[in-house]
């Protein structure tokens, strides 16, 4: 939101008293004064006028986790543990997840209380890269590398999936980047080849890459360099 609007919001506030206040240099927004009406305020922010704290803000929070397979990728369910399950941490109702993994897939996972800082990560446009580790059931040929850069047509939602680039690893491994986040895609990707996904592993998302320190199941707060890579 504007700090104009922000402020104007406040009955305290008139138009008038709101462009005085700026002008005066009476509006701090996490400690700097702010005389801009058009400086963004969420609700991380914290807002004071003459030294009066208007909104206290409230702290940020970014994490990552190494999900293990058996776990659902939500809040809350009534069967299954969550991810959110995992974390001890106060007030976990507030965070949400940032892209997320089927029941039995496991590896990187981000959760977070900031929408904005999750939509950019997860929006289509953005385009970050999303590497898995795959194994198979059966052998993984030459030919498959073409026909992922190629792209697959899914018929349920009528489009072709976007370039990815596949890795043979071995004759059952491989690593795959995609850009998207379809629904089962990367299952339905080898299902054109009849060969079945058996284990599913993301590594990393876009820079974020999966700390190798934390075992399944465990987490960590991300550091200052790792959000501003988003």
């Amino acid at each position: 939101m504007r700090l104009d609007r922000f402020l104007s919001n406040l009955p305290r506030f008139s138009r008038k008293d709101v462009r005085l206040a700026l002008l005066a240099g009476r509006v701090t927004v996490d400690g700097v004064t702010i005389r801009e009406p058009l400086h963004e305020v969420r609700e991380f922010s914290q807002v004071t006028f003459d030294g009066e704290i208007l909104q206290m803000g409230k702290p940020a929070r970014y994490f990552m986790l190494h999900k293990p397979p058996g776990c659902v990728s939500a809040t809350r369910d009534p069967q299954h543990p969550t991810v959110l399950d995992l974390l001890d941490e106060p007030d976990k109702q507030d965070l949400h997840i940032a892209g997320r993994l089927d029941f039995n897939t496991s590896g990187l996972m981000l959760i977070t209380n900031d929408g904005q800082w999750s939509r950019r990560l997860t929006q289509p446009s953005t385009k970050l890269p999303k590497v898995y580790h795959v194994e198979t059931e059966q052998e993984i040929g030459e030919h498959y590398i073409e026909k992922f850069a190629e792209g697959f047509y899914f018929a349920f939602e009528d489009l072709t999936t976007l370039p990815a680039h596949l890795t043979i690893l071995d004759s059952h491994h491989a690593r795959l980047s995609i850009v998207e986040g379809r629904y089962h895609q990367v299952k339905r990707m080898f299902g054109f080849f009849d060969n079945k996904v058996v284990n599913l592993h993301r590594e990393s998302i876009g820079p974020l890459v999966l700390d190798p320190a934390l075992q399944p199941g465990h987490y960590r707060a991300l550091s200052a360099e790792e959000i501003q890579h988003i």
